[in-house]
């Protein structure tokens, strides 16, 4: 294999696929089925390695029949664009391929992190508070719920949960999923998960909240955790947390906000009304992949109080790794996982790219998108708003004029624009209803993308309506 060939193959690669970004009508997907993938991939490996053109060919086809989520017709999950300074980062610490568990094999990386808790904690107002990242906000909502039951019942980590009084969390019925994983894998159970009821927008109800509490305790169980979250997957929701924490406070509950999607807007000083009442909170989730466009995974899960995450383990007998570094410490001895991937240093390329006030912007910018959209759906007659917006996700849906399966409508138009490759746009069920749900996460993307997908749907509905 020539090496310098293949990295050629690579820049080339890269130059022509970020070039066609901006390119109007570019689609989101060459759409394939596995079959007709198959016939043009070929997936199979062989007795003998291939040359670096069949490698370049491969590279191609790879990035051909992706879905290109930096397209901005991409709104379908939660996260979206191509952040430059944090994917030459990626390519960097892919390149050096160091693990964060000393100082002694990630000096800088660890220093980076460091100072990356540090500053993000000052957005909580955990003063003495610590973190660290971790696998995505599915893994930092079950490590949360897992340090909860640690600082309650301490000996859970030596003795388990047996003959213990029955565990009870609280989350909203609008919460994400990992919850329940998270109770299924700490052997608390998915029925001890209790969801709790929301309002009209989506938000947990504190006085309901409260209401199961006491209903699990005159039942002689042991509430110890509430998951609150600052965006829901759905709505986009925030759930009241200064609330919510007096609840906590009173029976002497773990609250954790949930801001795996919402939590970058604090970046900006317009949305810290939404965050109201944060600090009281005991953890906060954070993904930086989403709204601050940080390539998969970049995720922290911070804490008020600085000693949770060592607390966590058991006792490490482990001096073929840990050598009680003074100078600084390793971070390895507070994190669940042994090998970890250097995630900070993309972030920190990405905020050293754009600043403070620049990502302010881009939040500010997402918000202003959000709302252009909202008020497209009102434009359009056929179009109803299913539910208020509340940040950045617009759940609507298409109203035909013949009699018909509504659900199935809205999903056949969706599918239609998917598969032709024109937008890509999320779906969801509230309450057994059918909704799109478009999602505002790509701060490259203008009015005129929100007016490009409009015309898509509408184009495609309106197509569809005639052959009912």
């Amino acid at each position: 294999m020539n090496q310098d060939q293949l990295l050629f193959h690579l820049f080339e690669t890269i130059k022509q696929y970020t070039a066609k970004l901006s390119e109007p009508g570019l689609k989101v997907v060459d759409f394939k089925s596995p079959a007709e993938l198959e016939s043009i991939i070929p997936l199979n490996i062989e007795e003998e390695g291939v040359d670096e053109s069949t490698l370049a060919q491969l590279m191609t086809n790879y990035l051909k029949y992706s879905v290109n989520t930096a397209n901005r017709q991409f709104n379908n999950q939660l996260f979206s664009g191509l952040n430059l300074p944090a994917f030459v980062a990626d390519v960097l610490v892919s390149l050096n391929n160091t693990s964060m568990y000393t100082y002694e094999v990630a000096p800088v990386a660890t220093l980076i992190e460091l100072e990356l808790i540090r500053w993000m904690n000052g957005f909580t107002g955990f003063v003495d508070g610590d973190g660290t990242f971790l696998t995505g906000g599915s893994n930092a909502n079950l490590i949360a719920m897992f340090s909860a039951r640690n600082q309650l019942l301490s000996q859970t980590r030596l003795d388990g949960i047996t003959g213990m009084a029955r565990l009870k969390a609280f989350v909203s019925k609008d919460s994400h999923y990992s919850y329940d994983n998270a109770a299924n894998l700490l052997g608390i159970g998915t029925s001890n998960l209790v969801k709790v009821g929301v309002d009209k927008h989506g938000r947990m109800i504190p006085e309901e909240l409260d209401a199961a509490i006491n209903e699990c305790l005159q039942q002689g169980e042991l509430p110890f955790f509430v998951g609150a979250t600052c965006g829901t997957t759905v709505r986009a929701a925030f759930d009241p947390l200064d609330a919510l924490a007096e609840t906590c406070q009173k029976h002497n509950i773990w609250l954790h906000a949930d801001g795996a999607f919402g939590g970058s807007l604090l970046l900006s000083n317009k949305f810290s009304h939404l965050f109201r009442g944060v600090e009281k909170a005991d953890s906060f989730a954070w993904d930086a992949h989403k709204l601050m466009n940080i390539p998969l995974i970049c995720s922290v899960l911070l804490f008020k109080k600085g000693n949770v995450l060592r607390s966590n383990l058991s006792d490490l007998n482990t001096s073929y790794i840990f050598h009680n570094n003074s100078e600084v410490e390793d971070l390895g001895t507070k994190s669940v996982q042994c090998g970890r991937r250097v995630d900070s240093v993309k972030l920190w390329f990405a905020l050293k790219a754009f600043g403070l006030k620049g990502y302010a912007r881009k939040m500010e910018h997402l918000m202003e998108l959000a709302a252009y959209a909202e008020q497209k759906v009102t434009q359009y007659s056929k179009l109803e708003l299913f539910v208020p917006r509340e940040t950045l996700t617009v759940c609507f849906r298409y109203i035909p004029e013949k009699p018909t399966d509504t659900n199935q409508f809205n999903f056949q138009v969706r599918e239609t624009l998917r598969k032709t490759g024109q937008s890509m746009v999320g779906i969801a069920r509230i309450d057994g209803t059918l909704v799109i749900r478009l999602i505002v996460t790509n701060s490259d993307s203008q009015k005129s993308d929100i007016d490009t997908f409009f015309k898509n749907f509408i184009n495609t509905a309106t197509l569809l309506e005639k052959e009912i």
